[in-house]
């Protein structure tokens, strides 16, 4: 008997609850979503995506079938509005990645200075005699002047004229080297 029964009818049962009309809609309407789907997206998986999504909202989106429309007009808006959206999710997160992929090599170009600027450091601080590197190391530990002058047994102020040399003696290194 449901055979006879339109596709119209079926959707309006089906928005109102009814399993078995929306059951036998879905089996009516499955391969027509499918092959619009598919000459939509022009992919048998994306179609197959954008179908089961389909089928998925379908019982929330017929509650919006009124039935002044023919069921194939309005089960086809459906299907286009979602190959829309479908593209632009695809599309905004293709951004985002591409956003991301952007920030990570910031981060990593970032990572490659530090390191470089670190080996220079280390490379720098061979260079300097044994009491000026200690008094950096524990500089760099970080460690208060206070606390680096009783560790090493000397005064805050040569801690700070002895910080006052490494620098200069850093920077006319690096100067020599460019």
């Amino acid at each position: 008997m449901r055979d006879m029964v339109s596709d119209e009818t079926l959707a309006l049962a089906a928005a109102d609850g009814d399993a078995e009309a929306f059951s036998q809609l879905l089996s009516r309407v499955y391969d027509r979503v499918f092959a619009l789907g598919f000459r939509l997206t022009g992919s048998r998986a994306e179609a197959e995506d954008l179908t089961q999504d389909i089928c998925a909202a379908l019982p929330g989106k017929l509650r919006g079938f009124d039935g002044r429309a023919r069921l194939t007009t309005w089960l086809y808006r459906v299907v286009v509005n979602a190959a829309h959206d479908r593209r632009r999710r695809a599309a905004s997160h293709a951004r985002a990645v591409e956003g991301w992929g952007d920030v990570e090599l910031a981060r990593r170009a970032e990572a490659d200075q530090t390191r470089e600027q670190l080996g220079w450091l280390a490379e720098a601080m061979q260079a300097l005699p044994d009491d000026l590197r200690e008094t950096l190391v524990l500089v760099l530990e970080p460690l208060s002047h206070a606390e680096v002058a009783q560790i090493q047994g000397i005064s805050e102020g040569t801690v700070s004229w002895r910080m006052s040399e490494i620098r200069k003696r850093l920077r006319a290194l690096k100067e020599a080297e460019t």
